[in-house]
């Protein structure tokens, strides 16, 4: 099997204030910056042969510290880019309307945001992007960086999980935490889920 070091990126300056960071493309904090170079360390231990990311920024930044410290070339993938929030994006759920936020927390699939990426894609496309990262990786040890939101649907369709479920299963994705995965074909282990480095 193939094990999948998978990681949200670090801090960015959206996050203090709780805004929907989707496509949008910030940078990390001067926090986030730090918890780029703990992953680093992390992974000096921990030896992935290879690195992936989300080609946003935000993403890149948090694996290029581990990819210096590895002497590896980090693998851009469009595929593991967050989805767009739609009417959602920049805001906090303070800002939108509350019936559209009820909605939404009662199912957050259903009820995406207006204009949002629809949330069973995103799944299928970041579980399609794992599986194909972990099929090219056949037996070695892989670090990805990606999204929080992205990483948890895509989590609910490895593991046979209702999408609509991805909130209240797997609640938060701390940033630079490690979730480490096991593929091979359609199979999937959780061995560990939102370890801090």
């Amino acid at each position: 099997m193939t094990t999948l070091f998978v990681v949200r990126h670090g801090e960015t300056i959206w996050h203090a204030g709780n805004r929907y960071t989707g496509s949008s493309d910030v940078p990390l904090t001067a926090t986030g910056r730090r918890q780029a170079d703990d992953l680093a360390a992390w992974a000096a231990v921990a030896e992935p042969t290879a690195i992936w990311s989300s080609p946003l920024n935000r993403a890149r930044a948090t694996a290029a510290p581990a990819a210096a410290k590895l002497g590896l070339t980090i693998t851009v993938d469009a595929e593991l880019s967050e989805m767009d929030f739609g009417s959602a994006e920049g805001r906090m759920l303070s800002e939108l309307p509350p019936e559209q936020v009820a909605a939404f927390r009662a199912d957050p699939v259903r009820n995406a945001f207006p204009g949002a990426d629809d949330p069973r894609k995103a799944a299928h496309r970041g579980a399609t992007a794992l599986r194909r990262i972990a099929a090219r990786h056949e037996g070695e040890r892989v670090l990805v960086v990606a999204h929080s939101t992205l990483l948890r649907l895509t989590l609910c369709e490895l593991l046979d999980i209702p999408h609509a479920r991805y909130r209240t299963v797997f609640p938060k994705l701390g940033n630079c935490a490690v979730t480490e995965l096991r593929l091979k074909g359609q199979d999937t282990a959780l061995i560990t889920f939102n370890q801090r480095v």
